[in-house]
């Protein structure tokens, strides 16, 4: 029993790690959107998450085809997981860092100009781009932890069901907060250096990379506290 509890907590923790990074993405694209689209393309992403990863599941042999060397280039071998995790990391880069010049500089401008009307469709496939990638990602790594499938299929689900309840909160601190939204997307920016880093085989650990995010957010704590107390 304890060959089966154990490494089903530790898949459920590190599919958890995975969709807060997912929460924090869709949380900031959902502030474009109107107040009552905003629940909806969260319980979308996140449901579609799931219904992702329950499929990848389904192709399991599939996804560990692509976690093999297709080609290289100058001695850098590239495999099809490779090449998704670069991908996803610029993109995530592209969109953090745009993110922040909009808020740090775009929005100190006296009169800024009339911003576009956001398509929930459009962020939502940004939204699906990401789920693709951590997905492929997550289930990569789940196959070298967990041998049984069904024990794959019990912690998306049980994930998706703790994420469901921590992604309003979470959403609410971040809208709230507007230092912290920048704090979010520089989590999100140093995500897609990872990924990219990942790409190229230079893997970082994971632990440095949340640990450094851990003592960023108390920083940011302790100084909302203080200034609170001024």
């Amino acid at each position: 029993m304890t060959e089966v509890i154990i490494p089903l907590l530790s898949l459920i923790a590190l599919e958890v790690i995975l969709g807060i990074d997912n929460i924090i993405f869709i949380s900031i694209l959902a502030d474009k959107l109107p107040e009552n689209q905003r629940d909806k393309l969260r319980y979308w992403g996140i449901g579609l998450a799931m219904v992702m990863r329950l499929c990848l599941l389904a192709f399991i042999s599939w996804i560990l085809q692509l976690d093999k060397n297709l080609f290289a280039v100058y001695g850098v071998e590239f495999s099809g997981k490779g090449i998704i995790l670069i991908t996803g990391g610029l993109f995530l880069i592209y969109k953090s860092t745009k993110e922040i010049y909009h808020k740090s500089e775009i929005a100190m401008i006296d009169s800024p100009a009339i911003p576009k009307k956001i398509s929930f469709k459009k962020m939502l496939s940004e939204v699906i781009v990401l789920d693709l990638v951590f997905s492929i990602d997550s289930i990569i790594t789940a196959v070298g932890m967990v041998k049984e499938l069904w024990v794959m299929y019990a912690a998306v689900v049980v994930t998706v069901v703790i994420i469901l309840f921590a992604s309003k909160p979470i959403s609410q601190f971040i809208n709230k907060h507007p230092s912290f939204k920048i704090l979010a997307l520089c989590f999100l920016m140093m995500i897609g250096v990872a990924l990219v880093a990942e790409g190229f085989h230079f893997e970082i650990p994971k632990g440095y990379i949340y640990f450094s995010m851990a003592f960023a957010f108390g920083v940011d704590i302790i100084q909302m506290r203080t200034s609170h107390k001024k």
